[in-house]
C-alpha cells in the first residue's frame, strides 16, 4: 500500500475510495478518537493550575479503531488526514496525527468542501498541514465545556438535584424559561376590529377617522363607529404599487433546520441527520457521489463554479429573464471558510435520482437543490392595489395583490404559501352599499413559546453556540428533562417548548449565583474569543485564565450559600423503618422512597405500569399471541406472550432497544 487516507465517517470512506486508484486505501476513525480524560483533580482532565494543560485518552470504544490505524500506518508510505473541514475535523486530524506518530509540521492535511471526485482529486494536490490555530480554538471550547460543565453539574446535583448544566444549554433553557415568565405575565388588552360586507363581495377594515389611525378599545366604542356610519360607502383613494420580493439565500446551518422544520416537519436533529447522509455520498448509476456541500457553514458564500452553473441552469429552464444577481449576506461572526449548503451538482435534479434516495433524503435535497438555485434568480413582482372607502369621514380599506413576474418562485414556489387576492375594477368615486357591518372582539396575545426553529433563530441572533451545536443543545435540555416539546393545547397542532419544574430551578439558581457568566452577552463574548483564537488573533491560554478568575469565584460562593433542596415527603411512613417517605428523580422518573436512604433502601415505583397489548398477530415460532410491551428504557417492543418459554421478539421500526436484546433473540 503506498497511500493511506482517513477520513471521520465509513460511508464516506466508501464513496472518497471509489475516485481513487488502486494507490490509495481510505479509512475511517468513526469520529473523534480521543477526549479529556476524567481523572485527575475533579475529573476534569485539564490541570488549571499549569496553564489549562489538557490530559487527553482515547475513548474505550476507539481503542480497537486505533490500532488498527497504527497497523495501516506502518504499511503505507503516506498518510493523508481528510477529516470533516472545520475545527471539529482539525482536532481529529491533529489527534489522529498525534496517536499514530505522524508529522504535525508536515503538508498531511487535505480538506474539501463537497464529496466529489473533483473535489477530493483537487484536494489531493494542495495538501497543509494541520491548522493549529482551529486546533486551539477546538481544544478551549472543550476546556471550557468540560470545566463549566463537570463544576456546574456536581454543585447542582449536589444541591437541587438536577443532572447537568452547560455553558451554552443553560442559555437555551433560559430563553425558554424567560418567555414563560413573559407568557405569565402578560395582561390581554380587549381591541375590536369593524368590518364592512360591501357589494361586489369586498371586506373592507376600518383603518382611519378623518385620516387618523382609529383604535377602538370596547363594544361601547365599537356601537358609537357603527351608529355614525350611513348606508353608502364611496371609494375615495386607489394606490397601486409594484412591490418586489427578493430571493432567498442559500441555506446555512441554522436557516436550513428553521425551514426544514417548518417546511417538513424536521427536528434539528434529524435535518443533520439526513444532510449528513447527502454529503456524505449517494450511490448513483454513474457512481457514488456526495449530493451537497459540507452541512456545517454559516456563510452565505456561493463558489464561481456553482454560480456560473446555476446561471446556465436557469436560462436553459425558465428563461433568461429569471437570471438574477448573486448575493452574500454574512454576520460579522461568520466563518466565510465554507460555502453555503449547496447541491454539488445541478444535473443531479431531485426528481431524476429520487429512486435512490430515502424519502427523508429527497425531500430535504429537493428542499437544498431549490433553495441555492433559486437564490440567484430575479426578484417576484406583485400588483398591489389598495381601495379606500370614506363613510361619513370613516376609512375603510381593503388590499389585493397579483403576481406579475414569478421570479424566483418559478423554482421554489412548493415551499411558498403566497396567494394572489384579486379585487375587482373600479373607478374613482364609486359608491357601494353594504350589506352587513360586523363588528368582532379581539383580545391581543401573549408572546408565542419557542418552536425548534424559534429557538435556532434566537440563539443564532444571540449569537450563541455555531452550526455544529443547535441541535445538540436543543437534545440535551430535553434530555436532562429541563424542558418539554408538546404541543400547547389536544387541539393543537404546532409543538412548544415548556420549561419544567426542575428547569425553572435550575434557571432559577444559575441566574442567582452565576448570572454574571451564565448570561446571553458573556456566551456570546466568549464565542466571538473562540473565533479569535482560530484567527490566532488571541491567545487561548489568556482566554481560559480570564474566565477562570471570573468563574471559579462564583463556584465556591454557591457551594457556601446555596440551600441544599429537600425532598418532597409524601406524609407516609416507611413500611420497613417508620422514616418520612420523600419522593425523588431517579434514572428513569420520580419514586418514592425512605429518606434515611442510603440506611434504609426501601423504594416504590411511581410510573404506572402499561399493561401488554396484543397487536393482531401470532408468534411465528410457537403460535401465541405476540404482544407489544414497554421495556425498562421506555422504548416498545413486541414480543410473544409465552415468554419466557418462547423468546421471540421484534423491535418496532423507530424505537432503540439498548442492551434489552441480551437473552432474547431479535428478529
Amino acid at each position: 500500500m503506498k497511500n493511506l487516507v482517513i477520513v471521520e465517517s465509513p460511508s464516506k470512506s466508501k464513496t472518497i475510495e471509489k475516485y481513487l486508484g488502486k494507490d490509495f486505501k481510505v479509512t475511517s476513525s468513526k469520529g473523534h478518537i480521543c477526549d479529556l480524560a476524567t481523572k485527575g483533580k475533579e475529573g476534569l482532565g485539564v490541570d488549571i493550575e499549569d496553564d489549562f494543560k489538557p490530559t487527553y485518552v482515547i475513548s474505550p470504544d476507539k481503542k480497537s479503531v486505533v490500532s488498527e490505524l497504527k497497523k495501516l500506518v506502518k504499511n503505507s508510505d503516506f498518510v493523508y488526514l481528510a477529516t470533516d473541514p472545520d475545527r471539529e475535523g482539525e482536532a481529529i486530524s491533529w489527534h489522529l496525527a498525534r496517536e499514530l506518530g505522524l508529522d504535525t509540521e508536515q503538508n498531511n492535511r487535505i480538506v474539501f468542501n463537497e464529496i466529489t471526485k473533483n473535489a477530493v482529486l483537487n484536494a489531493l494536490k494542495e495538501p497543509r498541514n494541520i491548522d493549529m490555530a482551529l486546533v486551539r480554538s477546538q481544544e478551549t471550547r472543550r476546556i471550557l465545556d468540560r470545566i463549566i460543565g463537570f463544576k456546574l453539574s456536581k454543585l447542582l446535583q449536589k444541591k437541587i438535584g438536577s443532572k447537568s448544566a452547560g455553558r451554552v444549554q443553560s442559555i437555551a433553557l433560559r430563553m425558554i424559561c424567560d418567555k414563560e415568565k413573559e407568557i405569565a405575565a402578560f395582561i390581554p388588552e380587549e381591541y375590536w376590529n369593524i368590518i364592512a360586507h360591501l357589494g361586489k363581495k369586498l371586506d373592507a377594515e376600518l383603518a382611519r377617522y378623518q385620516g387618523r389611525k382609529i383604535e377602538i378599545h370596547n363594544e361601547e366604542e365599537a356601537d358609537a363607529v357603527l351608529k355614525a356610519l350611513g348606508e353608502e360607502f364611496t371609494l375615495t383613494s386607489i394606490a397601486e404599487k409594484a412591490k418586489k420580493r427578493a430571493a432567498y439565500l442559500p441555506f446555512i446551518t441554522s436557516t436550513m433546520q428553521q425551514e426544514a422544520s417548518t417546511k417538513l416537519g424536521f427536528t434539528s436533529r434529524k435535518t443533520m441527520m439526513v444532510a449528513q447522509s447527502l454529503y456524505e455520498g449517494v450511490e448513483l448509476p454513474s457512481g457514488a457521489q456526495g449530493l451537497i456541500t459540507y452541512m456545517r457553514t454559516d456563510s452565505t458564500r456561493l463558489s464561481k463554479e456553482f454560480v456560473a452553473a446555476a446561471y446556465d441552469r436557469i436560462e436553459n429552464d425558465y428563461g433568461k429573464e429569471y437570471k438574477g444577481f448573486y448575493r452574500v449576506k454574512n454576520d460579522e461572526s461568520s466563518q466565510d471558510a465554507h460555502e453555503a449548503i449547496r447541491p454539488t451538482n445541478l444535473d443531479n435534479e431531485p426528481d431524476k435520482i429520487k429512486q435512490y434516495l430515502s424519502n427523508d433524503q429527497y425531500k430535504l435535497y429537493k428542499f437544498i437543490y431549490y433553495r441555492a438555485l433559486a437564490s440567484l434568480m430575479k426578484e417576484a413582482v406583485f400588483n398591489s392595489v389598495t381601495y379606500v372607502f370614506d363613510n361619513n369621514g370613516y376609512e375603510f380599506t381593503v388590499t389585493g395583490s397579483k403576481m406579475e413576474f414569478d421570479g424566483f418562485l418559478k423554482a421554489y414556489g412548493d415551499y411558498d404559501s403566497s396567494k394572489d387576492v384579486i379585487l375587482p375594477k373600479l373607478e374613482k368615486g364609486e359608491v357601494l352599499s353594504c350589506g352587513n357591518i360586523e363588528k368582532i372582539q379581539h383580545f391581543t396575545e401573549a408572546p408565542a413559546r419557542y418552536t425548534e426553529a424559534r429557538l435556532i433563530k434566537a440563539l443564532e441572533e444571540e449569537g450563541v453556540g455555531r452550526p455544529s451545536t443547535y441541535a445538540t443543545i436543543i437534545d440535551t435540555i430535553q434530555k436532562r428533562g429541563y424542558v418539554e416539546y408538546k404541543k400547547a393545547s389536544d387541539s393543537g397542532k404546532t409543538k412548544y417548548f415548556f420549561p419544567t419544574e426542575q428547569g425553572t430551578l435550575t434557571d432559577e439558581k444559575l441566574r442567582e449565583y452565576f448570572q454574571s457568566v451564565i448570561n446571553i452577552k458573556y456566551t456570546a463574548q466568549m464565542e466571538s474569543e473562540l473565533d479569535e483564537i482560530a484567527e490566532d488573533k488571541i491567545d487561548s491560554i489568556e482566554a481560559l485564565k480570564k474566565f477562570y478568575e471570573r468563574f471559579q469565584p462564583l463556584v465556591d460562593s454557591a457551594y457556601d450559600q446555596m440551600e441544599k433542596k429537600q425532598p418532597e415527603k409524601t406524609g407516609e411512613v416507611c413500611p420497613e423503618c417508620g422514616g418520612d417517605v420523600v419522593i425523588r428523580n431517579g434514572k428513569f422518573g420520580k419514586f418514592k422512597s425512605c429518606i434515611n436512604y442510603p440506611t434504609c433502601k426501601w423504594h416504590e415505583s411511581l410510573q404506572k405500569k402499561e399493561e401488554p397489548e396484543e397487536v393482531g398477530r401470532n408468534c411465528p415460532n410457537c403460535g401465541k399471541p405476540l404482544l407489544k410491551r414497554k421495556s425498562r428504557y421506555g422504548t416498545y417492543f413486541i414480543g410473544c406472550s409465552g415468554y419466557p418459554k418462547c423468546n421471540y421478539l421484534e423491535a418496532i421500526e423507530g424505537q432503540t432497544q439498548r442492551r434489552f436484546y441480551k437473552g432474547r433473540k431479535k428478529q
